[in-house]
């Protein structure tokens, strides 16, 4: 198992964590839960409130009940591991600790998480806290979450909470993974695995969101005082084909590093055992500049993993990878969504309108790769009765109507450039096929011209009834594929 140093601080203020309520923080800020920094001790330090604590602390509780915090993640993941720091709080910290997690839109005010519509799942029961230290509580999280509520019993002070976790982009909010993204940014589900040395600066911070502020942000190397170089493996967010690499020396001006290479690799497991090729030749770097990189690129992939060499030691601020997800990359990223997301029920009623088709999906889940996806799917929609079939079917546009969404209007995208005679005459095929069968005339109509479906409209009208039933059936089942695909595509 990766160990909790190689996953994301999912709650990090740096990716947009926020803490959005508390029962009370009369004596320290609910903010100070999520700052960056570890938590400090001012020996002297009072407010008119009492001392200075660097955390979250409430009041004494003289009534029933207990204190809580809702926190909003920077980027949604699956929690693997959360930190309740107390550092310094001695004789005020609370005696346990537990947490729900639920998931919901980033912006979802604060009114709908504090109501009783919204379902929270407990995701750390209660346990117990020891006070100045760093209770650390590993979780088995299968789903991803977006936002936590924080649970202290019955009062007192946590310095830091850390919810670290694997990242899993919402990739309809994001864009997709059709166009050219950054494979290595952590909000797109990059990571970095390892690296030679970090004494300076933590590796993470090489594919953090913007520019470093200063040397701090970056990752940084001691003074290699031996033979060798530093090096630090980045595993990209989908496997893709590299079509730009940018290192970033920001801030760096007497600690770059004098070179630097990039190796790619492609698989999974161990790193070590990869067979690595080289992408970028060991060029040379200036202090506290963008360097930009395309046509130098040497091998360009599909990777899933990238090894920044710099020569012999010193910092970067910024890794950035242009590059397009493969379509095996885009099959994990689609599979991965379905098992991670909670509410995918919901989703998976676009990709089929038939409502026992979604359920039983979502209840198959987790799904070990897209063939396993794929032949679930088709073994469910095989197995259905008549009635759920032409519910799918009635959720379709007509061929040739506007209506219908987004991907409805992408898969029929070969009418656009149709004549009004074609047209009207898929619009008269469309009602003679409806008289004669009862339910909308059904083709996976991506790729296909106006012209060819109304030959195909025209030659399926020869059938008898259940033979077109079936017939279109399997074209519904060709279309549920393709928009599997797209639930990260677009």
């Amino acid at each position: 198992m990766t160990a909790p140093s190689d996953f994301i601080d999912l709650a990090s203020e740096r990716l947009g964590g926020s803490v959005l309520y508390a029962t009370d923080d009369f004596f320290a800020e609910k903010e100070n839960l999520l700052k960056p920094g570890p938590p400090v001790w001012k020996e002297h330090e009072y407010t008119d409130r009492g001392k200075w604590m660097d955390g979250w602390e409430s009041r004494r509780k003289r009534t029933p009940g207990h204190d809580w915090a809702i926190i909003r993640l920077g980027l949604p993941g699956m929690i693997r591991e959360v930190i309740a720091d107390t550092s310094y709080f001695r004789g005020n910290y609370p005696e346990h600790c537990s947490i729900e997690a639920t998931y919901a839109r980033p912006e979802t005010l604060l009114d709908a998480l504090l109501s009783e519509e919204t379902e929270w799942v407990e995701i750390l029961p209660k346990s117990k806290l020891a006070g100045d230290s760093q209770n650390r509580f590993t979780i088995d999280s299968s789903q991803a979450f977006t936002h936590l509520r924080f649970h202290i019993y019955p009062d007192g002070g946590v310095a830091r909470l850390r919810v670290l976790g694997e990242v899993v982009p919402d990739w309809s909010r994001l864009g997709n993974l059709g166009s050219e993204i950054d494979l290595a940014a952590v909000e797109n589900g990059a990571r970095v695995l390892s690296c030679s040395d970090m004494f300076f600066g933590p590796k993470h911070n090489l594919i953090m969101p913007g520019r470093a502020a200063n040397m701090s942000e970056g990752w940084e190397t001691k003074r290699r005082r031996g033979p060798g170089h530093d090096w630090v493996i980045v595993e990209l967010a989908a496997e893709g084909e590299v079509r730009g690499v940018e290192i970033d020396t920001a801030h760096f001006k007497g600690n770059y590093p004098d070179t630097a290479s990039i190796d790619g690799a492609s698989g999974a497991g161990d790193p070590a055992t990869m067979e690595w090729v080289e992408l970028l030749p060991r060029t040379r770097l200036q202090a506290h500049t963008r360097h930009l990189f395309s046509d130098e690129l040497r091998h360009c992939g599909p990777f899933t993993h990238l090894r920044l060499n710099v020569y012999p030691d010193g910092g970067v601020s910024r890794l950035r990878v242009r590059g397009v997800v493969t379509e095996a990359g885009r099959q994990r990223e689609a599979v991965r969504r379905i098992n991670t997301n909670p509410l995918i029920e919901r989703e998976l009623r676009r990709v089929c309108g038939s409502s026992e088709w979604s359920r039983r999906m979502a209840e198959s889940r987790p799904f070990e790769s897209w063939g396993s996806l794929t032949a679930q799917s088709d073994a469910i929609w095989s197995a259905l009765p008549r009635e759920q079939w032409l519910a799918a079917f009635s959720a379709h546009p007509r061929i040739g109507e506007k209506a219908g969404g987004a991907w409805s209007s992408s898969e029929q995208s070969g009418i656009r450039s149709a004549s009004a005679a074609t047209m009207e005459a898929l619009a008269q095929a469309n009602r003679d096929y409806e008289k004669k069968y009862g339910h909308i005339f059904i083709v996976c109509a991506t790729g296909k011209s106006a012209e060819e479906m109304l030959v195909i409209v025209r030659e399926r009208m020869k059938n008898d009834s259940d033979t077109e039933l079936r017939t279109a059936a399997e074209e519904q089942r060709k279309i549920m594929h393709l928009r599997l695909a797209k639930l990260v595509t677009g």
